[in-house]
């Protein structure tokens, strides 16, 4: 088994954020705990990439987003219009800046995403 590195987002609205990551990044629920209904907690994944979501309110409250999230694709554009149809707010567009091709976001939750790849070398 490999070692790997797996965010948990903690967001007042478990449910909303399903549909949005779903809608927004096409994100699959690969897991989900159904004992502790109405709350949610389950694993998504978007291509090999997987993150947690659960309902609660973040104890990382800081006036904002407390962290921002990666998430590499090889084509940064369609997943970056589909969060923008989805209710996500540009910080700022798809480009090409410091060795990567990328735009970014935020989504309704408050989280930042950066969306793209690196460049060739």
């Amino acid at each position: 088994m490999a070692n790997t590195i797996a965010p948990w987002l903690t967001i007042a609205d478990g449910d909303a954020a399903l549909r949005f990551y779903g809608e927004a990044f096409g994100a699959r629920i690969v897991y989900r705990l159904e004992e502790i209904s109405p709350d949610v907690v389950a694993r998504l994944a978007v291509g090999d990439a997987e993150f947690w979501v659960s309902n609660g309110e973040s104890r990382g409250a800081l006036g904002g987003g407390s962290v921002r999230m990666i998430l590499t694709v090889a084509d940064p554009e369609p997943f970056f219009a589909r969060a923008l149809a989805a209710g996500a707010t540009e910080v700022f567009p798809v480009g090409e800046s410091h060795g990567w091709r990328l735009g970014r976001l935020t989504d309704p939750f408050g989280l930042d995403w950066e969306i793209g790849h690196m460049l060739a070398s």
